[in-house]
């Protein structure tokens, strides 16, 4: 009778585990007339910490000086500041959830106009019992439009590191996986082995 414990505790870990985050730079080339997903992931260092965020994008034309804000999302809720990109712009990152990690955006029917520099940021409360604290983080796209692909050899490499964090994560899962069940299982063993004393009948003198 051991094991629907074990596996509760088990099926509960791998709930947990199943959002794990791994940073990955977002691809640096469109094509024209297509669809292109800005990527921008900031995970949290501490997981289990409850947290609120909000999601900032900046743009710079090519030719431009400064920055213009370009979308924000906050509250579920995205919207369009530039208005170049509207009815083009959707977002593509975390969804049903405050605790923003993946803050990328889909860019539909791309042009050349949308080559650039795309600034995201990353306004996260991290909610502690006694106290919050905020922390910000900022990361930086040039985007290049292009009329046909050219898939270069850092987007290639940064595939297949993405598809290796994902393996060790999941290799690690299964370790900590067996761990518990065999820590738990030998811990159930232990309090029926004790039971069984506290029932067994004592010798009369």
């Amino acid at each position: 009778m051991l094991l629907p414990l074990p596996l509760t505790l088990l099926a509960l870990q791998a709930t947990l585990c199943r959002g794990a985050c791994v940073e990955v730079d977002s691809d640096t080339e469109a094509v024209a007339s297509e669809g292109f997903k800005l990527g921008c992931i900031s995970c949290k260092k501490r997981a289990e910490v409850p947290a609120i965020a909000v999601v900032t994008w900046y743009f710079k034309g090519s030719g431009e000086d400064d920055f213009s804000p370009l979308y924000e999302y906050e509250n579920k809720r995205g919207l369009i500041s530039d208005p170049r990109f509207d009815e083009r712009l959707h977002w593509n990152g975390s969804k049903h959830t405050l605790d923003l990690q993946d803050g990328s955006i889909y860019i539909l029917n791309v042009t050349y106009n949308d080559t650039g520099t795309y600034l995201c940021t990353f306004e996260r409360i991290l909610m502690y019992p006694n106290h919050q604290h905020v922390t910000n983080t900022t990361k930086l796209i040039h985007l290049h439009v292009v009329s046909k692909l050219t898939r270069g050899m850092a987007s290639i490499l940064s595939e297949v590191m993405m598809y290796v964090s994902i393996i060790g994560l999941q290799f690690w899962l299964v370790v900590e996986m067996i761990y518990c069940y065999r820590k738990i299982a030998a811990a159930g063993e232990e309090a029926l082995r004790e039971s069984e004393l506290r029932k067994s009948p004592r010798p009369r003198p």
